[in-house]
């Protein structure tokens, strides 16, 4: 369940930064081919951890989700390799897939308007 809240306080600065953090993962996608795509939401939680809990949010959301999902795809490739579970990990890795991309643009959508955005499954490392 995705619970939305609205900050009026936010700057055009934060709504920037929140909207980065939520998109850097598919950027991180792109260029890492996939492989490191936490990397992106991890720096700008890094950068912003201090300076603006709105981005700070959506940074550590993004990575959290992020995480999940890499594990996710980490368990379709170990059932692709199986053979015998080849179907299971094609349908995992195509939800990560999907999932990824949905999420992460719902997010920066929601971002460029001030509001938060809670990711439907997380593994709760960053906060």
């Amino acid at each position: 369940m995705t619970h939305t809240t609205y900050r009026p306080h936010t700057t055009a600065d934060e709504r920037t930064g929140a909207m980065l953090s939520h998109l850097a993962t598919i950027i991180s996608m792109v260029i890492s081919v996939g492989w490191l795509s936490f990397v992106g939401p991890l720096v700008m939680w890094l950068l912003n951890k201090d300076r603006s809990p709105f981005v700070r949010r959506a940074a550590a959301g993004s990575f959290n989700f992020n995480i999940g999902m890499w594990v996710m795809t980490i368990v379709g490739w170990i059932c692709v390799f199986t053979v015998v579970l080849l179907p299971v990990g094609l349908v995992l890795m195509a939800i990560a897939a999907i999932a990824t991309l949905w999420c992460h643009i719902k997010g920066a959508f929601r971002a460029s308007r001030g509001e938060t955005y809670d990711y439907p499954f997380q593994i709760r490392i960053l906060s």
